[in-house]
C-alpha cells in the first residue's frame, strides 16, 4: 500500500523497508513509530529473509524527531524522557537484528535521523546526503543511542567535533570517516544496496547473526570474556550443517557456499 507510513516489500531473501512519509521527509511521527518495529519485527521472524535495506522515499532518508508532534498538557519535565524511552523499545531491536542491514541514505539524515542510520551494518549515501547532527543546535543532545555509536566508529575526539560543531556532513566527508561504506549515484541507490545485500543469500545465517551479536558487545566485554563467547559461539556454528557442507566443498575442490561480500567499487 503506498499509503502507508512504513513500506515492507520481499525481494528474494531481502526485506526492503522504506520510510514513506516524504511530506515530512520521513520524520518520526505516530504512524512511523507504529509502522516500523511491526516491519523491523516481520524481517527478525522470517527465517527466509537474510538482509535488510532500509531507506527513506521522496529523496530523504530521515529528517529525525516531527517537532510538531509533541502532545500538549504533559509534563515538560518527563516528557522528553518519555519520548526518547518510547523509541529505544524498538531501537534496540533494530541495532541487535541479527542480520545485515543496509542503511540506503539519500538526501537528509537529521537528529534521530542520522542515530537511525547508524544504527546499521553498513551505510551507503548518495553524493547529496548530508548527515546533520543538529541535536545541540535546538539546545538538545544526541538520542537514540548516536552517544554510544558514534564515537566507536570515529573515535572520541571527532565524535565530540560532530556533535559540538553541529554542522552536516556531506558524502566524501561521510566516507573518510568511516561512517559510509560507498557512495552510490542517486538513481542507483537501492537497487546497488539490494544487490549488495543479495551477496548474503547464502551465506551462515546463524553464524552470521552471532558473529554480529558478539562484535556489538566487543567494546565493553573484556577479552577474557569474549574469548569465552567466541569458543561457546565457534563449537555451536562448528557442529552445524552448515559447516560440515562447507569442509565437505572445501576438501573437494568445489568452491565455498558462501564466498564472501564485495562492496561496490565507486
Amino acid at each position: 500500500m503506498t499509503d502507508s507510513a512504513v513500506l515492507y516489500e520481499k525481494i528474494g531473501k531481502t526485506a526492503l523497508i522504506t520510510l514513506n512519509r516524504p511530506q515530512k521527509k520521513n520524520a518520526f511521527e505516530a504512524a512511523i513509530n507504529e509502522a516500523l518495529p511491526a516491519a523491523l519485527k516481520a524481517a527478525k521472524d522470517d527465517r527466509s529473509v537474510r538482509s535488510i535495506v532500509l531507506t527513506g522515499a521522496g529523496g530523504a532518508f530521515c529528517s529525525g524527531f516531527d517537532l510538531g508532534s509533541l502532545e500538549e498538557g504533559e509534563d515538560a519535565v518527563f516528557a522528553g524522557r518519555k519520548l526518547v524511552l518510547g523509541f529505544q523499545e524498538w531501537f534496540g531491536s533494530l541495532v541487535d537484528l541479527p542480520k545485515p542491514v543496509i542503511a540506503a541514505v539519500d538526501g537528509a539524515a537529521v537528529g534521530a535521523g542520522f542515530s537511525l542510520a547508524l544504527a546499521a551494518d553498513f551505510m551507503f549515501v548518495t553524493p547529496r546526503v548530508r548527515l546533520l547532527p543538529t541535536f545541540l543546535s535546538l539546545g538538545l543532545v544526541p538520542d537514540l543511542s548516536m552517544l554510544y555509536v558514534l564515537p566507536r566508529v570515529v573515535g572520541l575526539a571527532k565524535a565530540k567535533e560532530l556533535v559540538f560543531c553541529a554542522r552536516p556532513i556531506d558524502a566524501q566527508q561521510a566516507l573518510a570517516l568511516g561512517l559510509a561504506q560507498a557512495v552510490i549515484p542517486q538513481e542507483q541507490l537501492v537497487e546497488s544496496a539490494l544487490q549488495f545485500a543479495r551477496q548474503f543469500d547464502d551465506a551462515p545465517s546463524d553464524a552470521l547473526g552471532l558473529a554480529k551479536t558478539l562484535l556489538n558487545r566487543s567494546f565493553e566485554t573484556d577479552r577474557h570474556a569474549m574469548t569465552q563467547f567466541e569458543a561457546s559461539a565457534q563449537s555451536l556454528c562448528g557442529a552445524s550443517r552448515y559447516h560440515a557442507e562447507a569442509v565437505r566443498r572445501f576438501l573437494g575442490k568445489e568452491g565455498l557456499p558462501y564466498p564472501g561480500a564485495v562492496l561496490p567499487q565507486p
